[in-house]
């Protein structure tokens, strides 16, 4: 092999472990976080494995340049090792999709369980007695006393009545994130063995 080609593999080689590895890591450590029901990683794990998913095309096109520069196209493993690292592409991009849907699902369970603990305090503070708000009606001119809201019924009572209830279960929402993480857990072991395939080609030859 001349420096050319010496070259082209290094950098084969580099793309391969700072791309691939990286990014094999973090969609293997994304079920994990997501049955914890952690966001905030789940999000960093989404963009890392996008990111390193993108990069790993530099594995695919250096490698496809060294085949063409050592005349080994027509090797049977080189088009082995072709097609799975497309399939293993495609699998990346079917992981990205589920991780940002259950990005979406973790999100929107926190958010509702959220809202419902703040409704549920406003609840509770307008209910418990609190300065000149828990004293008796003021007496209506007349001797009256002021008539209650709702006719006849606590002021408090009818702001409570009023207000809508949650229509937002949170429990659909990590129902769904643990179908994602499942799935991802399934296409990132398959991705996985892809890569120890490819490496077991590319080092036997």
């Amino acid at each position: 092999m001349s420096f050319a080609d010496h070259a082209v593999l290094w950098l084969h080689l580099v793309a391969a472990v700072f791309t691939i590895g990286p990014g094999t890591a973090a969609v293997m450590s994304t079920p994990r976080y997501i049955r914890r029901q952690n966001t905030v990683l789940v999000g960093y794990l989404y963009r890392t494995t996008r990111i390193y998913s993108i990069a790993a095309l530099l594995t695919l096109i250096f490698g496809a340049v060294l085949a063409g520069m050592t005349h080994k196209f027509s090797q049977w493993w080189i088009s082995v090792s072709l097609t799975l690292f497309v399939v293993a592409f495609v699998l990346l991009m079917l992981i990205i999709r589920d991780q940002r849907t259950a990005l979406t699902a973790l999100t929107t369970a926190d958010d509702t369980v959220a809202a419902g603990r703040a409704d549920v305090a406003a609840s509770a503070e307008a209910a418990s007695p609190s300065g000149e708000a828990a004293q008796a009606p003021e007496a209506a001119p007349g001797g009256q006393q002021a008539e209650t809201a709702g006719g006849g019924q606590p002021a408090t009572a009818v702001a409570s009545d009023a207000r809508p209830a949650m229509t937002t279960d949170p429990r659909t929402g990590l129902r769904l994130a643990a179908v994602e993480r499942g799935r991802i857990a399934m296409m990132g072991g398959i991705t996985a063995v892809i890569w120890l395939v490819i490496l077991v080609l590319m080092v036997w030859h």
